[in-house]
């Protein structure tokens, strides 16, 4: 089976580990942040379908590969975080704007 898309570290170990084989390569940073946007719109879409805490820990793990290639450190993200939600605020309050 062809799957051409960005995997976790240990898989191809788990898949040779039950006897099967792989093909895989090293992405350049050109395809690696390619394939990792592919990936994240991936996560997101398995979250809106199974809202589960592994799904939000996959969509985390692949944002915090994005935020390391493009070289922000969570302190950086954190900061920008608090700016926005203290200028613009959270989405604690379920307000959903209807008209504008």
């Amino acid at each position: 089976m062809r799957y051409d898309k960005l995997v976790r570290d240990r898989i191809p170990g788990i898949i040779m580990a039950k006897g099967e084989s792989c093909t895989t390569h090293i992405a350049d940073e050109a395809e690696y942040e390619t394939k990792l946007f592919e990936k994240l719109r991936e996560e997101a879409e398995e979250l809106v379908r199974d809202k589960s805490i592994g799904e939000i820990a996959d969509v985390l793990e692949v944002i915090d590969a994005i935020a390391a290639l493009k070289g922000f450190s969570q302190e950086e993200i954190g900061a920008v975080k608090r700016k926005k939600l203290e200028e613009r605020g959270g989405f604690s309050g379920r307000i959903v704007l209807e008209e504008s």
